[in-house]
């Protein structure tokens, strides 16, 4: 079952899901880990590189998991209380207005000095807005984002873990496989 049913979530979603998860926490890593070098460590350049090529592929995963879940119909809420309904409905949505400003606040540190960002030599995305202070503003935002999308993110697999083992509903289940 590759699409979503009004019940259940397909393999591209559930896939989707755990690429954006699986990349989200790797960039947050490597994000910490390259804040604390210095311009003359030997990984500096090599690892702010890595970061801005996998940010773009991860952007490009972001999209498709968009288009995905407008093309696809969302299963239902497994919640008996409406309000955790939209609660979950309304996390989603912030965390993807999240991921789309931290896209953003990246792409404009990365661009700031008016080069393009090579995605490990397969392409590149040019550099279309430049301004003063660009890269420092930019940087801020980039790191707020950052801590209050992993702090959203914390929660939403906090929630996750309350509705297996304290609801016992299937929720968690439904996003390791399709049917349930």
């Amino acid at each position: 079952m590759f699409r979503n049913t009004s019940r259940s979530y397909g393999w591209i979603a559930i896939a989707l899901h755990w690429l954006m998860a699986l990349a989200v926490f790797g960039m947050f890593g490597l994000g910490l880990y390259m804040v604390e070098l210095t311009y003359y460590d030997a990984w500096y350049h090599g690892s702010l590189a890595t970061h801005k090529a996998i940010g773009i592929l991860v952007a490009l995963a972001f999209v498709a998991r968009l288009l995905w879940r407008v093309v696809n119909p969302r299963p239902g809420g497994l919640a008996t209380r409406a309000l955790e309904n939209r609660a979950a409905h309304l996390v989603h949505w912030v965390l993807y207005g999240l991921l789309a400003a931290i896209f953003v606040s990246g792409y404009l540190i990365s661009t700031a000095d008016g080069r393009e960002i090579e995605v490990f030599g397969l392409f590149g995305v040019p550099a279309t807005l430049t301004g003063e202070h660009q890269e420092d503003i930019a940087g801020e935002v980039h790191e707020i984002l950052v801590w209050v999308t992993m702090t959203l993110v914390v929660l939403h697999a906090l929630a996750a873990l309350k509705h297996h083992f304290i609801s016992r509903n299937s929720t968690l289940k439904r996003m390791f496989r399709p049917g349930l």
